[in-house]
């Protein structure tokens, strides 16, 4: 499938699928999305000295570049798990410019997070551990009551509505301890009355630029 790098409107990039007509990040911005949804409503929901966290859809690394970053930052123990069926190539990598926004010094760990094998855990810095998984959503097997913290960063409905169904939901409802969150951009209606029967409590929360809205499912 063809993959375009475009600019969004907060001056970092992100691909767009012609195809599908789809984006890997906000075209409002794809920094601002990740730090509004995945930190901010995500990280920052618990005051923990140590979390486990899950991204369904590690994409471009950016999730898990802020996530690094932020662990670093606040000093905070993070074992970080991820799923992706097609890693991006080098070459795309090489054209998405977020280190030069967030900031040069964190080019290293960016290349670093990309560069670790598929399939084993690996240190990537003091605070933070990395396992990416070439795999699928419906063939990850979840430990029961493991994750913290679930980024639930798919494609959206209308590209991978199989993604957003109550047969994947509940395997993530599995994986997540109780009290812990599945955090998404999404707000999709039908979404969150799946959510609702499988047994989390939806909390719709401020979107970020451009979206009304975003989900935080709690168990």
């Amino acid at each position: 499938m063809q993959q375009k790098i475009i600019l969004t409107k907060d001056g970092s990039s992100t691909i767009f699928l012609p195809e599908i007509k789809e984006t890997y990040h906000s075209k409002y911005g794809a920094i601002e999305e990740a730090n509004h949804v995945f930190i901010k409503n995500g990280l920052n929901f618990f005051h923990k000295s140590s979390l486990k966290i899950f991204e369904m859809g590690f994409g471009t690394g950016l999730n898990c570049l802020l996530t690094a970053i932020k662990s670093i930052e606040i000093k905070v123990n993070i074992e970080y798990s991820t799923v992706e069926p097609y890693p991006i190539t080098r070459k795309v990598l090489n054209d998405l410019n977020y280190t030069s926004i967030i900031g040069d010094k964190y080019f290293d760990l960016y290349n670093k997070i990309h560069n670790v094998n598929w399939e084993s855990r690996y240190i990537i810095s003091q605070n933070f551990s990395l396992k990416k998984n070439q795999s699928t959503i419906q063939d990850y097997s979840f430990k029961k009551q493991y994750f913290d913290i679930i980024f639930y960063d798919a494609f959206g409905p209308r590209v991978q509505p199989e993604l957003w169904s109550v047969d994947v939901l509940q395997k993530n409802y599995f994986g997540l301890r109780q009290g812990g969150i599945l955090v998404t951009y999404c707000a999709q209606g039908q979404f969150k009355r799946n959510l609702k029967k499988i047994g989390f409590k939806v909390l719709s929360m401020p979107g970020p630029v451009g979206k009304r809205e975003m989900t935080i499912a709690m168990k």
